[in-house]
């Protein structure tokens, strides 16, 4: 297939839940063709994971895959790194300098200065880099930033965004668990890391307001745990509008519970990840309305998001797909040489250049009880 890309992955062996994520996502539309990895840092699982999935050349190392599949002639065109966020900069950074285009998991780095690094390096390449924040390829997501953007609400005065979960509410020492609650690889963010990124990134992403201050109580209610567990976060945003951000990996009852509400001067919109196929728009002073995922009303910018009719449910995977499918439209345009259509949005190395930012105010702000800090 002419148009399939040839993809390298790093990280995201044998029993991640993550890396199985990434693959599914890049084979939904049917884009990429999984070539190469190194799938972990311990050379005989590398081999093992690798063998498992049939990847045609293994490596035990990322520096020296990045360096081999330079030089090949079929070699890999992009990379996708799915590891724990310590490892980030250093895989990215060695294929950037090499041409290949990085798909990196969120957040972008484990500390700020690293983040500012790997942006230098993003520049200084002649690859594109995107993050793969995946709620901003639900197609509601989509729609809301577009009604947003087109003045449906008029004018952003308050911004609600909460991400509570419940499976770390006690200590934990399993996997996923054992390296995120560990500040020498997940950085000093906790929640305020894993999912707070997740929040302000979907807030941005919606409204199109980038935050200009804010103050953080942040806690880690578990005992001996050494980052947050729970964050309270007041934003204010570029051009007067406020908000509260709530993140929490200890809230009893609640799995992947993301949601946003955005009011204006004129109505409000409220969308929710773990019903992702509605958004709720109220227009003041008259009842509230249901959009659905390709239904009556949805727009462009939702529609071409979607891949099944209204009625049959869309979520985590195909929006994560979404993030894949608007990666490879701008990777085969780079490879022509021609213009990447304007509607194609995905999250750049900025992006998360502002999610770390925030992890490193949140921070900052609750170490100084909660005091403002400007970003």
């Amino acid at each position: 297939m002419a148009n399939r890309i040839r993809l390298g992955m790093v990280g995201g062996g044998n029993d991640a839940f993550i890396g199985g994520v990434h693959r599914i996502a890049a084979r939904l539309d049917d884009r990429y063709e999984l070539v190469a990895g190194a799938l972990s840092s311990t050379p005989e699982k590398a081999q093992a994971s690798g063998e498992a999935l049939g990847l045609p050349r293994i490596y035990s190392d990322f520096k020296e895959m990045a360096i081999r599949e330079a030089r090949l002639k079929t070699g890999i065109e992009a990379v996708a790194i799915v590891t724990p966020n310590h490892v980030h900069y250093a895989a990215a950074r060695e294929f950037l300098k090499r041409g290949i285009h990085v798909i990196c998991d969120k957040p972008l780095t484990s500390t700020l200065a690293d983040a500012k690094k790997l942006v230098k390096a993003a520049e200084a390449s002649d690859a594109l880099f995107v993050l793969t924040h995946n709620y901003t390829g639900y197609p509601m997501v989509r729609q809301a930033r577009d009604m947003i953007a087109g003045g449906a609400i008029g004018k952003v005065r308050v911004v609600q965004v909460e991400y509570p979960q419940d499976w770390l509410t006690q200590d934990e020492t399993f996997k996923q668990a054992e390296w995120r609650t560990d500040p020498a690889r997940s950085g000093a963010g906790g929640s305020t890391g894993d999912i707070g990124t997740h929040a302000h990134n979907l807030a941005r992403f919606v409204t199109g307001l980038e935050v200009e201050s804010l103050a953080a109580d942040l806690e880690a209610f578990v005992p001996g745990r050494p980052v947050d567990d729970n964050g309270h976060v007041l934003l204010r945003f570029h051009g007067g509008a406020k908000g509260m951000l709530w993140c929490s990996q200890v809230a009893p009852g609640n799995e992947n519970a993301l949601r946003i509400r955005v009011y204006g001067e004129t109505g409000g919109l409220e969308w929710a990840q773990e019903d992702p196929n509605y958004l709720w728009h109220t227009p003041f002073g008259e009842p509230k309305r249901l959009i659905t995922r390709n239904g009556v009303g949805a727009g462009d910018a939702a529609t071409r998001m979607s891949r099944i009719p209204a009625g049959h449910p869309e979520g985590y995977f195909e929006a994560f797909a979404n993030i894949y499918s608007e990666a490879a439209e701008a990777i085969i345009a780079h490879r022509n040489g021609t213009a990447v259509d304007s509607a194609v949005l995905y999250p750049t190395v900025m992006d998360g250049l502002r999610g770390v930012e925030f992890v490193d105010a949140c921070v900052r702000s609750s170490a100084r009880n909660a005091a403002w800090v400007k970003l």
